[in-house]
C-alpha cells in the first residue's frame, strides 16, 4: 500500500496555519484497491471532510476534533491515477479549507493533518 503525502492549509477565523502530512497506516483497509484518507484532526472543531475531482464534490464523513479518523474515498471518484483535492469544513467555524491537488491511485492512503488553531 502506498502512502501519499500532501500539505494542507487551514484557514479559520482569518488565521492561517500550515501543516504537513505524515505516514500512517489504516487498520480498516482490507482491500488493496481501497483508497483511505486518514485525518489527524488536532484542532478542537469537528470537520466535515470532502473529496473533490474536477467539479464533483463528495462528502467523505466527519473527523472529530482531537482524534484520528479513517475515511474511505468512494470508488466513483477513482479511475486509475486521479487528481483530488480535499476540503475540511469546520462545523461551527467560519470557512472551509482546501488542500493542494494531489494525484491518488487506488489503494493509496492519504494522511491529512489538521493543526490546532
Amino acid at each position: 500500500m502506498k502512502v501519499r503525502l500532501i500539505s494542507f492549509a487551514l484557514f479559520v477565523a482569518g488565521l492561517s496555519a500550515c501543516s504537513g502530512f505524515r505516514q500512517g497506516s489504516s487498520t480498516t483497509d482490507t482491500s488493496s484497491s481501497l483508497t483511505v484518507v486518514q485525518v489527524d484532526n488536532q484542532g478542537f472543531l469537528d470537520m466535515t471532510v470532502y473529496a473533490e475531482r474536477s467539479s464533483q464534490r463528495i462528502r467523505l464523513g466527519i473527523a472529530n476534533g482531537n482524534s484520528k479518523t479513517n475515511l474511505n474515498v468512494p470508488s466513483v471518484l477513482m479511475s486509475g491515477l486521479t487528481p483530488l483535492r480535499f476540503v475540511a469544513d469546520p462545523i461551527g467555524g467560519r470557512r472551509a479549507s482546501v488542500s493542494q491537488e494531489i494525484t491518488v491511485a487506488p489503494g493509496d492512503t492519504v494522511v491529512l493533518q489538521i493543526p490546532p488553531v
